[in-house]
């Protein structure tokens, strides 16, 4: 009886280690899957005003889901509205400017600018006739030589009047010059370009969502000052999202950018989510803390990033969520865009 004890005791204790040497050989033999384990990450944004002014008004709370495009809050827009009055004005002034100058001178105003010389040539004429007949009555002391010499500086102020208005005319034929037209041209974008920085000062005003996505916090409140630097609303982004998780040396050459795997949380057990490798890090670093055990904080890793789409909006900053990469069956895709794989 003792010896049949001893023998089935012996047949329990090899059964056993054979399991152990089994188990141990299997442990040891390639797998065709990696499961690695990580947390939902996502990219945040806060969202400021590109000006210096009160708020007026802000249009969402923390939880609103925003689209790309919408509007999200206002700043008071009273001096920048005056100020893209005044720039639009000072524009339409510089076109008339530029307009006249590019017409050239009026018809009207060449005519007379002619008749006036020759209104001031037929005094011309009368003077230098008064001035010669005092001269020959001065030599014969019919006349005084100061009466002589006012005839003469007389006519001679109407032949520099005549030249004037020559010169005037010749002006006013010819038109503005080339350069004066090129500084008004000059001048009229350089209207135009403070015009387009009052408006763009005024769109300014108005804070857009940059693309999709949940307001996390709303910083301030209406009636607080703000600058480029004062943040005002963080927004997280619905896209890209990832799971940031950790892969050891020994599977780094088994997993390549564009291959498949498949996304699981413990807040929807029954679903999993399609997704693929779309970053790998190039240096290695320490396992987490607060990922691993602590025999395992010593590791090299390298961070991988799976990403996913988060169509119905159920995956969440910091849940934690485990990824499988099928190694069997598995093609490296091409590497796109999140926003291409998602749409």
């Amino acid at each position: 009886m003792k010896k049949k004890i001893i023998l089935i005791v012996i047949i329990l204790v090899l059964i056993t280690a054979g399991f152990f040497f089994y188990k141990k050989i299997n442990n040891q033999q390639p797998t065709d899957e990696i499961v690695l384990y990580g947390n939902i990450d996502i990219r945040e944004v806060k969202l400021s005003f590109n000006g210096n002014e009160h708020i007026n008004s802000i249009l969402v709370q923390e939880g609103d889901s925003v689209t790309k495009g919408q509007e999200l809050a206002y700043l008071h827009t009273e001096l920048l509205q005056a100020q893209s009055a005044q720039a639009k004005a000072m524009v339409e002034a510089q076109k008339q400017e530029l307009a006249a100058m590019l017409a050239g001178t009026r018809p009207e105003d060449i005519e007379k600018a002619r008749a006036d010389l020759e209104a001031v040539k037929a005094k011309l004429v009368s003077a230098r006739s008064t001035a010669e007949r005092l001269t020959k009555l001065a030599s014969k002391k019919m006349a005084s030589e100061d009466e002589a010499e006012q005839a003469r500086a007389t006519a001679n102020s109407y032949e520099a009047d005549v030249h004037a208005l020559e010169a005037a005319l010749n002006l006013a034929i010819a038109g503005p010059r080339k350069e004066d037209i090129a500084k008004a041209r000059a001048l009229l974008l350089a209207r135009q370009a403070e015009y387009t920085l009052a408006l763009q000062n005024l769109k300014n005003a108005t804070l857009y969502a940059p693309n999709d996505g949940v307001i996390r916090n709303r910083i301030l409140e209406e009636g607080d000052m703000v600058s480029p630097q004062t943040p005002v609303l963080t927004l997280a982004l619905n896209h890209p999202l990832w799971v940031r998780a950790y892969l050891s040396e020994t599977d780094l050459g088994k997993v390549k950018p564009g291959m498949a795997a498949t996304i699981h949380t413990d807040s929807y057990p029954d679903k999993s989510y399609s997704g693929w490798i779309g970053y790998i890090s190039p240096t290695a670093e320490f396992t987490p803390k607060n990922i691993e055990t602590p025999e395992l904080r010593t590791h090299l890793v390298y961070q991988v990033r799976i990403y996913t789409c988060n169509d119905n909006n159920e995956l969440r900053l910091g849940m934690p969520a485990t990824v499988k990469i099928d190694l069997k069956h598995n093609e490296v895709q091409a590497n796109k865009s999140i926003e291409v794989r998602c749409q």
